[in-house]
């Protein structure tokens, strides 16, 4: 296993005990999503694992955007009952993490349509990354239902970090291209690093905790906790407010 998968059992553990909390109205309860109650959630994290282990069991979304895709997905699965969503989310994770494990030294390109091209040994940390953001921002307080939400370690934010270096560049081109330059993203606190983004020159750095990161590239939040320093005006709160990785 590597960091990415290891963390991903981490989540599905952490999913799997929370779901077996959860009573009738917890399950119905509107999510962070929009349109989304716990259960949808659940189930779309149920039907990405699908993608992995048998993709003819999904409706079939071709030509769609990726996030109208995973609507259909989920409106395709309201017909299960809660228990059903919990039981598929468990039998289809565990067969599909050891298939990611696989990826993990692969090197040959995948183009997954408007989410990017990447290298096959970085879709692990995709799953990471969708896993953190709606288990900890869509699941739970202040956006969802849920409190106590699973922790922000080392082991599910380091991979989850490494999707939006892979992503970002490519979901946010535009934006990046208005900023005229590189910018610097320093996390700082567990899963610290140094992400790098735009073209040209250094035009400034932008300094934040990883959760917090995470909430406002994924626009779940705002740069307001930001330490922004920059060279000119290209970049500011509302010009990072355009940035988007999902």
């Amino acid at each position: 296993m590597t960091m990415a998968t290891d963390g991903l059992e981490a989540d599905r553990a952490a999913l799997l005990e929370i779901c077996a909390g959860l009573g009738e109205a917890d399950w119905r309860a509107p999510s962070g999503c929009s349109g989304w109650t716990v259960q949808d959630v659940v189930a779309h994290m149920g039907a990405l694992y699908w993608l992995v282990v048998d993709p003819a069991k999904l409706p079939d979304v071709t030509g769609m955007p990726t996030e109208r895709a995973q609507d259909v997905y989920v409106e395709h699965r309201r017909s299960m009952t809660a228990e059903q969503v919990l039981a598929d989310y468990e039998s289809v994770s565990a067969a599909a993490i050891p298939t990611l494990a696989g990826l993990a030294d692969q090197d040959f390109e995948l183009p997954l349509g408007d989410l990017g091209t990447f290298k096959a040994s970085t879709v692990p940390t995709a799953y990471n990354f969708d896993h953190y953001v709606h288990i900890r921002m869509d699941l739970f307080e202040p956006r969802g239902p849920l409190t106590g939400p699973p922790p922000s370690d080392e082991l599910r934010l380091a991979p989850a970090l490494e999707w939006v270096a892979a992503a970002l560049p490519q979901q946010s081109a535009a934006a990046l291209a208005d900023m005229a330059g590189v910018v610097e993203f320093v996390i700082t606190g567990p899963g610290a690093r140094t992400i790098e983004a735009g073209s040209g020159e250094l035009i400034g750095q932008v300094t934040m905790a990883g959760p917090a990161f995470i909430k406002a590239i994924t626009q779940r939040g705002d740069w307001s906790d930001a330490e922004i320093k920059s060279t000119g005006d290209e970049l500011n709160p509302a010009a990072l407010a355009r940035l988007k990785v999902f």
